[in-house]
């Protein structure tokens, strides 16, 4: 069993349960916190953690390693604040750049949710040990079975220049 939070309109196939506060034909729940699940495979969420601020996510990760079976995998894209911070403070890129990555403004029903957070690679493997997780590690987009979906785990500047350009998400995973 696998699960795709925070899955938006992107639709992974009949393999994946998706799951998301919106209105899509493919969402089948609409909780990504208290997850009805048991022994899953994969968890991944792709720029959902950084909604919640850094209590929330603790204890959201709780939640979501319960749900996984030993030896599951947890895959987690969020915004790269060590590589946004580079790139502003090189003067490559202006600051509306970064905007949408580190606020993250988004309509969910009739309020604006905005990012509470932002993680670089130590401050979310902290935290992904904190909550139980193992064998914390970077993952390359290009190598998962969602890669042919263009979500924001394939996020670069300039924008959409997957060849020359510089990744500014964290993509991590890690083992229960």
């Amino acid at each position: 069993m696998k699960l795709h939070l925070g899955c938006g309109k992107r639709d992974f196939g009949n393999d994946w349960v998706h799951i998301d506060g919106g209105e899509f034909n493919h969402i089948q729940s609409h909780d990504i916190i208290n997850l009805d699940y048991k022994n899953v495979d994969v968890i991944y969420a792709s720029h959902v953690l950084e909604y919640f601020d850094r209590d929330e996510a603790k204890e959201v990760l709780l939640k979501w390693i319960e749900c996984l079976k030993d030896g599951g995998i947890l895959r987690l894209a969020v915004p790269d604040f060590e590589c946004i911070a580079q790139l502003y403070t090189s003067k490559q890129y202006p600051l509306s750049s970064f905007l949408g990555p580190l606020y993250g403004k988004m309509d969910m029903g009739d309020e604006k949710i905005y990012h509470k957070t932002v993680y670089d690679y130590n401050s979310l493997k902290s935290l992904l040990i904190t909550c139980g997780f193992k064998n914390v590690r970077r993952y390359n987009w290009r190598e998962t079975e969602h890669s042919h979906i263009d979500d924001h785990s394939q996020a670069y500047l300039p924008h959409m220049d997957k060849e020359q350009g510089r990744l500014i998400s964290l993509n991590v995973e890690a083992e229960k």
